[in-house]
C-alpha cells in the first residue's frame, strides 16, 4: 500500500490543467501520446529474467520524456503500464511496483538529468544527443535496476548476493543497448521532426 501511495503521489504531481487541456484540444498530440504508450508497452513485453519480479528489459523512457516532456511522459508511461498489465501475465500485486519503478521514477530521473544538462552543460546539438539522450538513457536504465534491487532487499524478497548475481549485474550490460535505443530515437526525431521533441529548443541548440 505504501508503494501505491508513492506512485499515485508522483503521478498526481504531473497533473497540469493547461497540459491536459492542450492534449484534449490537439488530436495529433493525443496520437503521439497513445502511439508512444503502445511502443513502450510492446518494448516492455520483450523481457528476460530468472527470478520473479527481477525482469530485465529496455525502458525507452528517456526518449519519450525528452519528446513529450515530463507531464505527458508520466501520462504516457502510465498508459503503457496499463497496457502491459492487459497484454502480459502480470499479477495485480506487482502492478504498483511496476508502475513506480518502470514508469514513474525513470521519467523523473530522465527529466531531472535533462535539466542538469540544460543548466550546466553547453547547449549544443551533439550534447543533447550524446548526453541528454544517449548517456542519460543508459544511466536511467541502470538506476532503475539498482533502485528496484534496493527495494526488494528492503522488503526481504531477495538477499543481496542473489540480487547482485541475478539482477544488479545486468545494469552493467543493459545500459549500452538502452543508451543506443534512446540516442538513435532522439537523433532521428530531431533530424526529421524536431518540432515533435518538446525539450529540443531551436534557439538554444541550433541558433548559435
Amino acid at each position: 500500500m505504501f508503494i501505491a501511495l508513492i506512485a499515485m503521489g508522483l503521478f498526481a504531481l504531473s497533473i497540469n490543467k493547461h497540459q491536459y487541456q492542450t492534449l484534449l484540444q490537439t488530436p495529433t498530440r493525443q496520437t503521439g501520446v497513445l502511439a508512444s504508450a503502445l511502443v513502450l508497452a510492446l518494448l516492455w513485453q520483450i523481457q528476460a529474467g530468472i527470478l520473479p519480479q527481477l525482469s530485465i528489459h529496455i525502458l525507452g523512457i528517456t526518449a519519450v520524456t525528452l519528446t513529450l516532456g515530463w507531464h505527458m511522459g508520466l501520462l504516457c508511461s502510465t498508459l503503457a503500464t496499463l497496457l502491459s498489465y492487459f497484454l502480459g501475465p502480470m499479477p495485480i500485486d506487482n502492478l504498483w511496483t511496476f508502475w513506480l519503478f518502470t514508469a514513474l521514477l525513470p521519467v523523473y530521473l530522465s527529466y531531472g538529468l535533462f535539466l542538469l544538462c540544460y543548466h550546466f552543460l553547453s547547449r549544443h546539438f551533439f550534447v543533447y544527443i550524446f548526453v541528454c539522450a544517449f548517456l542519460c538513457g543508459g544511466l536511467v536504465a541502470a538506476s532503475k535496476i539498482i533502485i528496484s534491487a534496493l527495494y526488494y532487499l528492503s522488503i526481504g524478497l531477495y538477499d543481496w548476493p542473489v540480487l547482485v548475481d541475478n539482477y544488479i549485474f545486468y545494469a552493467v550490460i543493459m545500459w549500452f543497448p538502452e543508451a543506443m535505443l534512446n540516442g538513435m530515437a532522439i537523433t532521428l526525431l530531431i533530424t526529421y521532426r524536431p518540432h515533435w521533441v518538446k525539450t529540443f529548443y531551436d534557439r538554444d541548440y541550433l541558433d548559435k
